[in-house]
């Protein structure tokens, strides 16, 4: 069954939920890629499901396109990932996204350090409307979504309508738990992000990303002493 979101009402989704709940990740995965083809994107930010999914992914499609959104503010470790990435699976197209605006546009029109001002509207410039420009190419996009990373994501299905980008939204994790991540990265001995090792357990870019302490929930180094916990990539709007 192959949705489009422009025709698939609420009660298509949870049908094909249904069908599909008793499959696995690398069964959702083949489904995905059967079903969508080349019209299919997997939007990437390298942490450490996302390397789990660049390895099943490989597994089913050799030659998938991978996007990664390069807001010309990650850590230089998420960059030597990427390219551990690349020579590990040379087949797969790996694009690098990056917004309208370079840092120093972004400033001269913003102010500098808008991360600090106003984040909502730097991760609109730097993220969701390059991924917007993206995903209006493809019918479906691929997430690394996990239930149990937020309260945000606990009730989030294998096939998911996404109303910000009116596309459709499949995140083969979403049963995994943070420890299965773990022992499938050691397991097949994948390359990571260094800073996983450094109390980073959710890195996205360097000024608005901080280690966190031990007990402390693991999205809580995102846009520390904030009230913000998400982009917005993954919001309804």
């Amino acid at each position: 069954m192959q949705l489009t979101y422009q025709k698939a009402a609420a009660e298509d989704y949870e049908s094909l939920n249904q069908k599909l709940k008793k499959k696995d990740s690398l069964e959702i995965l083949k489904w995905a890629y059967q079903t969508y083809g080349d019209e299919l994107v997997y939007a990437c930010s390298f942490g450490a499901e996302g390397i789990v999914l660049i390895d099943m992914i490989h597994k089913v499609k050799k030659d998938a396109v991978i996007v990664f959104l390069d807001t010309d503010f990650h850590f230089k470790e998420t960059y030597e990932l990427i390219d551990r990435v690349k020579e590990r699976y040379p087949s797969l197209r790996i694009e690098m996204t990056k917004p309208e605006l370079t840092p120093e546009e972004q400033a001269e029109v913003h102010g500098p350090e808008l991360w600090k001002v106003n984040p909502d509207l730097c991760c609109s410039i730097r993220k969701l409307i390059p991924l917007e420009q993206q995903l209006n190419q493809y019918t479906a996009w691929i997430s690394g979504l996990r239930r149990e990373q937020s309260p945000t994501r606990a009730n989030t299905e294998f096939v998911n309508q996404d109303r910000r980008f009116q596309s459709i939204k499949i995140c083969p994790l979403i049963h995994w738990t943070e420890e299965e991540i773990w022992m499938y990265i050691r397991l097949h001995q994948l390359p990571y992000n260094e800073l996983h090792d450094k109390n980073y357990p959710s890195i996205g870019c360097e000024h608005c990303t901080k280690a966190v302490l031990a007990g402390e929930d693991a999205r809580s180094g995102r846009w520390a002493d904030t009230n913000k916990t998400e982009c917005g990539l993954h919001l309804d709007k």
